[in-house]
C-alpha cells in the first residue's frame, strides 16, 4: 500500500515530524521502559524491530551485477552483515514478506507489473545496443529475490513470516501486539496505522544504525488531525484500496476551499497544499459530539458506492485491539480446494506458508490462484520461450500432486488454478486457467497425507520418485546420495529446461552445468572479480530462466513431502549470474572443456558425467542436442556473418500471444499461440542446417580472447592448486544444521 503524496509531504513540508533517531539508543530506551513495567505486552527480552522485507530488497541487493541472474553468494554475505549489525546492538529482528496478492488490489498489482515490463524492455534494448549492463535508472531486482531471501534469512537464524493477508496490516498488527520498538519500512501506510513507530529503511545507515522516524503525533499536530482521523485522510488522498481517481472530486473541492481561505500558498505547493487541504476538510467534517463515532461522517457528500469504498479503506487500517471499529473483509474465505485434501493438509499448507517453509502449496490449495511477478525476459527474442510457458507442464504436475488424489481423472469437477504470470504477450486482463495433470509414477499416485506425514524408507523413496517425476527425471534416482543434493537438483532443472525448450543448444547446457560444478571452486571474492568482456541478452534471459526454475523445484519439493533439503535448492549453491555468463561466453566461443572447467580434472570428470546423464535421458525422450553457437549481439569479441545475424535477430518460432505448451517433449516440446497457428518445424530445421553448414562462425578458428576472469587466456596455466580443492570441500557440503 502507500498513501499518495504523504511521504513527500512529511519529508519536504513537515520536517518537525521527521525525527533523526539512533536505533541502538531506541533499544536502550525500550529496555528501560520495560524494566519500569511499561511494556508488559512484549514477549521477548530483546527490543524487537519488525522489518518490512519487501521494502528492504532493493537496499539489500547492493551487488554490482544484477542483470545476469543474481550474485547470490555475495548477496548472502550482505544479508549476514546486515543482520549482524542489529544483533550486535541487542536488537531482535522479525521479518515479514508479502505472501498473497489480495484480489481487491489485483489491478494495482497488474498496473505495476506492466510498468516494470516497460523498464525491462528498455534494459534489453540497452544491452543489445551497448553489450553492457545499464545504469541504476533501469535497475531490476534479480528474479526470485523475495522468495529466496526468506530462506536466506531463516538460514541465518532469523524469524521470518509470510503474510496470508495484506503484509502491511500483519506487520502493523504484530508490532502493536508485541510492543515492538519500531517498524522498519519505506511505506507511508505505517504513518496511518496506530502501531509502533515507523522508521525509514531508505535513510538507514547500517554502520551506525541511525535513520529517521516519522512521528505520527507530530504530523497530526501540524495538520490539525487526531490519530484516529488519519485513515480517512489516507483514503481521500488515495491508496491501494481507494484510488486517486475515485476521490479526485473530493480533493478538487478541498483544494478550492483551501485556496480561498489561504490566499498565501504553502511552501510545499502543490503537493503540500493537497495534503493540507484534505486535512482541513477531514478536520471540518465532524462536530464535537460526533468526534470518532462515525466511520465516514454524514456531512461528507458521497454516493453510496463511494461511501462503501471509503468505509472499506478506513477499516483496512484498524488493527486488533482498536475497538472503535471492526476491520471489515478480514474473515478468511473457505479454502479453494478443501474437498480435495484433508484438514491436516490444509492446516499444514497454512503453517508452511506462514513460516516460509513451503512454496506454492498454500496459494494452490487454499486460494486456487498463483502469481509470478516480472522476469528478465526479452520480448523481442522469439526463439526463447518465456519462463511461464517453459514451466507450465511442471506446475500442472505439481497441481496434480496436490489435488488429484482420489479424483477419477474425468473433466467433471476437475480443479482449476488461476495463474497470474507476467510474460511477454500476456496483457494480464484475466488469469490463465490451468488444470492439474497426474504425475506418471510406477505405482498408483500416493496420497498427499502419506507423502507429507508418512515415515519409513519406502515413503522416503516415494517422495524422491514423485519429485523426480514432476520434472520427468526418474532416471536420476540412482544419483541420489552419490552426488551432492544441490547438483542433483541442478541436473534435474537443466534437463527439464532442455526437454521443454527446443532451441537450447549443447553450448547452453555446457554453460549451465559447468558453472554449477565450478561454483564450488569460487570464493565470494573470486566471484566478484570475474570480468565480463561483453554481455549477451540471450544469456541474461537464460540466467533468469534458471532462477525461476529453482522456485519450481521448491514447489515440487514441498508438494512431494520434501525429499531434498530446501537449502540444496537455493541459488547460492548452484548458480552465480556472473559465473554463468562467463561460462556462456566461453562455451559459445568453442572453448575446450578443460578450460571451461577451470583446468580442474575433478570438475571436468563430474561435468562429463552429469552431461552424459542428461544427454542419455534426453535421447530416450527424443530430444537430441545440437551444437549451435551464439555470438554476442554487437560482435564486440566475435564478428558473426550475415547468416548468423539474420538467425539471431529473427530465429525461432513466434510464441507471442497467450502461448501454451502442447504437452512438453512428448509432443515435440513445442508451443503454439492460442488458436490453430503452429510453428513449422521444417522451416526451423532448414535454418539449423544452414547454421551448421555456414562459415560465419568456426569455434576452432576464432579463439575467444578472454578467460573466465575477463583477462587473456593463459593456455599454459597450471592446474588448480590444492588450496582450491581444500576450500571447495569445505564450502561444498554445508553443515546439515543449515538445512
Amino acid at each position: 500500500m502507500g498513501v499518495k503524496g504523504l511521504q513527500y509531504f512529511m519529508d519536504s513540508c513537515c520536517p518537525e515530524a521527521c525525527v533523526p533517531v539512533n536505533l541502538r539508543e531506541m533499544a536502550r530506551q525500550q529496555i528501560a521502559k520495560r524494566q519500569q513495567g511499561c511494556t508488559s505486552t512484549a514477549n521477548n527480552n530483546s527490543p524487537t524491530l519488525v522489518v518490512d522485507g519487501m521494502a528492504c530488497l532493493r537496499g539489500w541487493y547492493s551487488c554490482k551485477d544484477w542483470v545476469c541472474g543474481g550474485q547470490w553468494t555475495e548477496y548472502m554475505d550482505v544479508l549476514k552483515g546486515w543482520v549482524e549489525a542489529f544483533t550486535s546492538a541487542g536488537i531482535r529482528l522479525v521479518f515479514f514478506f508479502d505472501g498473497v496478492v489480495e484480489e481487491k488490489k489485483r489491478q494495482v498489482w497488474v498496473k505495476r507489473r506492466r510498468r516494470v515490463n516497460g523498464e525491462i524492455s528498455k534494459m534489453f534494448r540497452y544491452i543489445k545496443t551497448y553489450g553492457e549492463q545499464p545504469g541504476r535508472d533501469l535497475f531490476c531486482l534479480p528474479s526470485g529475490l523475495a522468495t529466496f531471501t526468506c530462506f536466506a534469512l531463516r538460514s541465518l537464524g532469523q524469524e521470518v513470516f509470510c503474510s496470508v493477508q495484506e503484509a502491511d496490516y500483519e506487520i502493523a498488527s504484530y508490532a502493536r501486539q508485541h510492543g515492538s520498538m519500531g517498524i522498519l519500512s519505506q511505506d507511508s501506510d505505517f504513518i496511518i496505522y496506530d502501531s509502533a513507530p515507523y522508521v525509514s529503511v531508505a535513510k538507514l545507515r547500517i554502520d551506525n544504525l541511525t535513520t529517521v522516524m516519522y512521528d505520527r503525533e507530530r504530523l497530526c499536530r501540524t495538520i490539525g488531525l487526531t490519530v484516529t482521523q488519519l485513515p480517512l485522510l489516507a483514503c481521500l488522498l488515495g491508496n491501494d484500496v481507494v484510488s486517486e481517481v475515485q476521490m479526485q472530486h473530493i480533493r478538487n473541492n478541498a483544494m478550492a476551499t483551501y485556496r480561498t481561505n489561504n490566499p498565501t500558498p504553502h511552501s510545499g505547493a502543490p503537493q503540500g497544499q493537497k495534503v493540507l487541504a484534505v486535512s482541513h476538510l477531514v478536520s471540518s467534517l465532524w462536530g464535537r459530539e460526533e468526534q470518532d463515532t462515525e466511520l465516514i461522517p454524514p456531512s461528507l457528500n458521497l454516493s453510496a458506492p463511494h461511501r462503501e469504498l471509503l468505509k472499506r479503506g478506513v477499516r483496512s487500517y484498524l488493527l486488533p485491539g482498536q475497538e472503535a471499529f471492526q476491520r471489515g473483509d478480514i474473515s478468511a474465505p473457505p479454502p479453494a480446494f478443501e474437498k480435495h485434501v484433508s484438514p491436516e493438509i490444509l492446516k499444514a499448507c497454512r503453517e508452511k506458508h506462514v513460516a516460509t517453509e513451503g512454496f506454492m502449496v498454500y496459494s494452490v490449495v487454499c486460494q486456487g490462484v498463483i502469481e509470478c511477478s516480472n522476469t528478465l525476459e526479452d520480448e523481442e527474442n522469439a526463439e526463447l520461450l518465456p519462463q511461464a510457458l517453459v514451466y507450465k507442464p511442471c506446475r500442472q504436475r505439481i497441481y496434480g500432486m496436490l489435488l488429484l488424489h482420489g479424483h477419477d481423472g474425468s473433466s467433471v469437477d476437475l480443479p482449476a488454478i488461476r495463474e497470474w504470470f507476467v510474460y511477454p504477450g500476456n496483457p494480464l486482463k484475466e488469469p490463465d486457467v490451468v488444470y492439474p495433470v497426474p504425475v506418471s509414477l510406477p505405482c498408483d499416485q500416493p496420497s498427499l497425507d502419506l507423502l507429507w506425514f508418512g515415515t519409513g524408507p519406502e515413503v522416503s523413496t516415494l517422495r524422491l520418485t514423485s519429485f523426480l517425476s514432476i520434472f520427468d527425471c526418474q532416471d536420476f534416482s540412482d544419483l541420489y546420495g552419490v552426488i551432492e543434493d544441490s547438483l542433483l537438483a541442478a541436473l534435474c532443472l537443466v534437463t527439464y529446461i532442455v526437454l521443454q525448450v527446443q532451441t537450447l543448444s549443447q553450448e547452453d547446457i555446457d554453460a549451465y552445468l559447468s558453472q554449477a560444478v565450478c561454483l564450488r571452486l569460487k570464493s565470494p571474492d573470486e566471484l566478484q572479480q570475474i570480468k565480463l568482456p561483453v554481455l549477451s541478452s540471450r544469456a541474461v534471459q537464460l540466467g533468469s530462466l534458471y532462477i525461476r526454475g529453482l522456485s519450481h523445484l521448491l514447489g515440487a519439493n514441498c508438494a512431494s513431502g520434501g525429499p531434498l533439503p530446501s537449502a540444496a535448492l537455493m541459488p547460492w549453491h548452484s548458480f552465480d549470474g556472473r559465473l554463468f555468463h562467463s561460462k556462456y561466453l566461453l562455451a559459445h566461443s568453442g572453448t575446450e572443456k578443460t578450460v571451461l572447467l577451470d583446468r580442474d580434472s575433478a570438475c571436468l570428470s563430474l561435468f562429463l558425467r552429469l552431461r552424459e546423464k542428461l544427454t542419455e535421458t534426453c535421447r530416450k525422450r527424443g530430444r537430441v542436442l545440437q551444437s549451435r553457437p551464439f555470438a554476442p549481439e554487437q560482435g564486440h569479441r566475435i564478428t558473426p556473418g550475415p547468416r548468423y545475424r539474420g538467425r539471431h535477430a529473427g530465429g525461432g518460432e513466434n510464441w507471442r500471444g497467450r502461448g501454451e505448451t502442447t504437452g512438453g517433449h512428448r509432443h515435440g516440446g513445442g508451443w503454439r499461440e492460442r488458436g490453430e497457428a503452429n510453428g513449422d518445424p521444417s522451416e526451423y530445421d532448414s535454418r539449423e542446417r544452414l547454421w551448421q553448414r555456414g562459415g560465419h562462425f568456426d569455434p576452432h578458428s576464432h579463439s575467444y580472447p578472454y578467460g573466465h576472469d575477463g583477462g587473456p587466456q593463459n593456455t599454459s596455466r597450471p592446474p588448480s592448486q590444492s588450496r582450491s580443492r581444500s576450500y571447495r570441500r569445505g564450502r561444498y557440503r554445508p553443515n546439515t544444521s543449515e538445512y
